[in-house]
């Protein structure tokens, strides 16, 4: 494989010519006069900026992972069926796809488990820009979809208007806008909105405000980060806004407070700052005796989030959340991203989410053999689509049901909200692409498939402001695509309930992926299946 270690999309360096060394990633022949910017010439001018995404892109983009991990949900096939049906009856006018019933539940062993319309929860989305500047139609979407939306890290702390007393939060707009936003037009029967702490927040009170103050229901504990280990980062604009959140306990880099590094920045020498957040340790026993305090405190539920750790961190976090019995857990794979996470620890830190999905349903099923408590789980790392979804799910089933009960989302969801806000924009101005708007109209009231629907479903809300076109482009990706997509890969197996998936209704294409994960090769289930029906 070709190395293009010295070139990437996301840092926006390249290199002269194509043909570059696989060792090193450099041109073969780097020469003086030489016009383009790769990774080593960028570092000389940029220096640490360039371990993050671009910067000019800040808070008006997500970044992932390009690196080819070797194993992903494409090294898995869907089976299809042909006889008979499960879920439904066994009828040519009953077994149609629109009837496949695509709801889950989250926090299933609670007095009150939360229903979710569609599989899928939205990981925390905190303190960056991007996340704050699309709030609106990501909180309104996720309430239309039935969804589970959540509040990421450093919200209060970030927000200029939050009040302190002896160093706890008291009042954050921030945080009120986004709880209330999604609350706007949530059912109050399916999803709900959760609060995320890390260790910044934790200090700062958050949780006691968020269940005392704004009345939540859901407080989610974080540990670490999916697409980095080293704590949350945003970029800083301006000197007083990094001087402010230095004064309020975060790490910001390089120093505000230092007179040379003033001078540089109103120089022009660098634009930004970087405000970063401090690492947790977690210990078991004061873990189990913090959810015990959470709820005491008045959370109905309690969540725990991860990233993708080495293997006996997978198994401490399975033994620690079984113990506190938590109600939900969310593994984050390498792969995904939303944020500034630094560019070469996406690509080379961490598990990628099928290992990671292997490694999470060994410890479940070590701990079901034991007896103990497997909390509902949720998958995060790179998903986009259904057959992602399905195949997930389907894996995770060892035998009374997938474990696995939604996945999580991030950066698909942010796409969805911006593109149909810039669309919209577009429109307004009449700038839409003409291919575009000569398929679809210029209107967004057409273009968007779902907003008659929408808008009969609330006649007192005005699409485009109290619904956000950001939402209604959020629900109907998560609706009208992937609800509707998985339906039929459902029906296509004649599973019409997402509980009924199992493991054999995926087969691996190569062996490896068979090893990592245990599934069945086709030629494998050829073997064990085909002879014994034509023997009887």
């Amino acid at each position: 494989m070709i190395s293009i270690e010295n070139a990437r999309s996301t840092t926006g360096t390249r290199t002269r010519v194509e043909d570059i060394s696989p060792l090193s990633g450099m041109c073969p022949l780097c020469v003086e006069e030489c016009p383009a910017v790769c990774e080593v010439g960028k570092s000389a001018f940029r220096g640490r900026e360039v371990l993050y995404p671009s910067n000019e892109y800040f808070g008006q983009s997500t970044a992932a992972s390009n690196k080819d991990f070797y194993l992903d949900w494409s090294h898995f096939q869907i089976l299809a069926e042909l006889i008979g049906a499960y879920g439904i009856e066994a009828n040519p006018d009953r077994a149609f796809f629109e009837n496949a019933d695509v709801t889950t539940t989250v926090a299933s062993h609670s007095k009150k488990p939360i229903k979710l319309k569609v599989p899928l929860v939205i990981p925390g989305l905190g303190s960056t820009d991007v996340a704050k500047r699309n709030w609106d139609g990501l909180a309104k979407g996720s309430a239309l979809s039935g969804i589970i939306e959540t509040v990421g890290e450093n919200v209060c702390g970030m927000d200029p208007d939050s009040t302190y007393a002896n160093g706890k939060v008291v009042r954050s707009p921030d945080l009120e806008f986004r709880v209330s936003s999604f609350r706007a037009l949530w059912d109050g029967k399916y999803g709900d909105i959760a609060i995320q702490t890390n260790v910044e927040d934790t200090r700062a009170g958050v949780d006691e405000y968020a269940l005392s103050k704004l009345e939540v229901n859901i407080i989610e504990r974080k540990w670490g980060q999916g697409a980095k280990a080293i704590g949350g980062e945003v970029r800083l604009s301006t000197l007083e806004r990094a001087l402010e959140l230095k004064k309020r306990g975060y790490l910001v880099l390089p120093d505000p407070e230092d007179p040379s590094v003033q001078a540089a920045f109103k120089a022009g020498a660098f634009k930004t700052f970087e405000r970063h957040s401090r690492v947790g340790f977690p210990d078991h026993k004061s873990f189990v005796e913090d959810v015990e305090s959470l709820r005491s405190n008045g959370a109905r539920y309690v969540f725990l989030k991860t990233g993708a750790y080495r293997p006996e961190v997978v198994a401490f976090t399975m033994k620690a959340a079984s113990e506190a019995k938590v109600d939900m857990l969310t593994f984050d794979g390498a792969g995904g991203g939303t944020g500034m996470s630094p560019v070469p620890m996406m690509n080379e830190m961490s598990t990628p989410t099928v290992h990671l999905e292997a490694q999470v349903l060994a410890c479940a099923k070590i701990l079901k053999s034991q007896g103990k408590f497997v909390p509902d789980i949720v998958f995060a790392g790179g998903f986009t689509n259904e057959s992602q979804i399905y195949k997930s799910i389907a894996m995770s089933n060892l035998g009374d049901g997938p474990l696995i009960k939604a996945i999580g989302m991030a950066r698909a969801p942010i796409l969805a909200v911006m593109k149909s806000e810039y669309f919209a924009r577009l429109a307004e101005t009449h700038k839409l692409p003409k291919s575009f708007s000569d398929q679809y109209t210029h209107d967004p009231a057409t273009f968007f498939v779902k907003a008659s629907e929408l808008q009969r479903k609330y006649p007192g809300q005005k699409l485009g402001k109290s619904i956000p076109w950001g939402a209604v482009g959020l629900n109907t990706y998560m609706e009208e695509r992937i609800g509707e997509g998985l339906k039929q890969l459902m029906a296509g197996t004649r599973k019409f309930r997402l509980d009924l998936l199992k493991r054999d209704d995926i087969a691996a294409l190569t062996e490896y992926a068979s090893k990592v994960t245990g599934i069945e090769t086709f030629d494998q289930m050829a073997d064990r299946t085909m002879a014994e029906i034509l023997r009887n």
